[in-house]
């Protein structure tokens, strides 16, 4: 699983769903579908309709990949951090029961509000 107290590993931007579709393709079940993605150098996160899939890539060549599969259904609660005027990261906690606490640090560019939405959707 996926350190997530390593919060570097977390500064992702937001990218086109459908860059990170040939990664989590394999994993979706039927009447799944991608919401919204995000990357860091070599790592992702995307938001489906029924959960949260990090991926952690491993290695050198960077062909070793580690998925942690986050269910919406875990969630017991969650918070947004919006963007400021000179800080322009915004800030998604999730806090699952069995895990704890996971904090994502999304670059400016992000729609967290809608993101917000899109988890409140599926959450409540």
């Amino acid at each position: 699983m996926i350190d997530f107290e390593n919060g570097s590993l977390f500064k992702l931007s937001p990218v086109d769903p459908e860059s990170q579709m040939g990664r989590v393709a394999p994993l979706l079940i039927e009447g799944e579908y991608v919401v919204a993605a995000f990357k860091a150098i070599r790592d992702a996160v995307v938001f489906t309709n029924k959960r949260v899939i990090a991926m952690n890539v491993q290695g050198i060549t960077g062909k070793k990949v580690d998925f942690t599969s986050l269910p919406y259904s875990k969630i017991q609660a969650y918070s947004i951090e919006t963007a400021g005027t000179f800080d322009l990261d915004c800030e998604l906690d999730l806090f699952y029961s069995g895990i704890g606490h996971i904090r994502f640090e999304l670059r400016g560019g992000c729609d967290i509000r809608e993101l917000c939405r899109v988890i409140s959707t599926y959450v409540l």
